[in-house]
């Protein structure tokens, strides 16, 4: 073990800290002469008390960060659209047996007959069914990636929000990330210096006259301590300014 390795020696798991574990890390203890055999005498206590250890060469290989479920949803949608490919065909007149036989197995049970007059409607209903399931599939799969990613960039923001702007930036850096239209940017930043010119409705003087007899309210004095009492327990929060440096508050 101790030639082996970093990256192929097994991933040790977080083992419970109950009293038969403590006893099992006590015993071993006093055999710890160095810090050389410091790995295998933990490889041995979660041996003793049963623990499941990964295999050799799992310590830096993560498993598949894709859930087997989105794994099974990208199959399904995979065999519905060459199924469809393959209805297509024989709608528009392809009548080889590899085609016929797919199309049978995929009325199989509905009590559809080939041989009916209305095999064209009942083909183009089966496609349609088979476009509705892929879209819902890929609507699960979108709404799952959009939470996720929201997730990690509000976790990212936790721990290191300066990756998280580099992430945010890296698109447009690299050339791979579609880029923002000059117009909508201009826009937005000479939204707040563009002169207020708007009409406003009648609707507004009906309400002004309603509101004519209600009593203004006693001004509110809010006081340094005030803000300070508001803010005490709020995280501070981070923005990056014009010239691109992190301003915490």
């Amino acid at each position: 073990m101790r030639s082996t390795p970093l990256e192929n020696r097994p991933r040790l798991p977080r083992i419970a800290l109950s009293k038969r574990n403590r006893a099992v890390v006590r015993a071993l203890n006093p055999m710890l002469l160095n810090e050389s055999i410091l790995f295998r005498a933990a490889l041995a206590v979660c041996r003793i008390i049963g623990a499941k250890v990964s295999t050799v060469g799992g310590a830096t290989g993560q498993s598949s960060a894709i859930p087997a479920w989105r794994i099974r949803i990208e199959e399904r949608v995979a065999k519905a659209r060459a199924l469809i490919g393959r209805l297509i065909c024989f709608r528009s007149g392809n009548n080889r047996p590899r085609i016929v036989r797919t199309v049978r197995m995929a009325f199989a049970g509905t009590n559809v007959s080939l041989s009916q007059p209305d095999i064209m409607q009942k083909l183009t209903e089966r496609i349609d069914h088979l476009k509705q399931r892929i879209a819902a599939w890929g609507k699960r799969i979108r709404r799952y990636t959009e939470r996720s990613t929201r997730f990690n960039q509000n976790r990212l923001f936790q721990s290191d929000h300066t990756r998280l702007y580099k992430s945010l930036e890296r698109p447009m850096v690299s050339g791979s990330g579609s880029a923002p239209n000059q117009s909508d940017t201009a826009f937005w930043r000479g939204l707040w210096s563009e002169p207020v010119n708007h009409s406003e409705g009648p609707w507004t003087e009906v309400v002004a006259g309603q509101c004519a007899n209600i009593m203004p309210m006693d001004p509110v004095i809010i006081a340094l301590d005030d803000v300070a009492e508001a803010v005490r327990r709020a995280p501070n929060w981070k923005v990056r300014d014009s010239t691109g440096c992190i301003t915490t508050g």
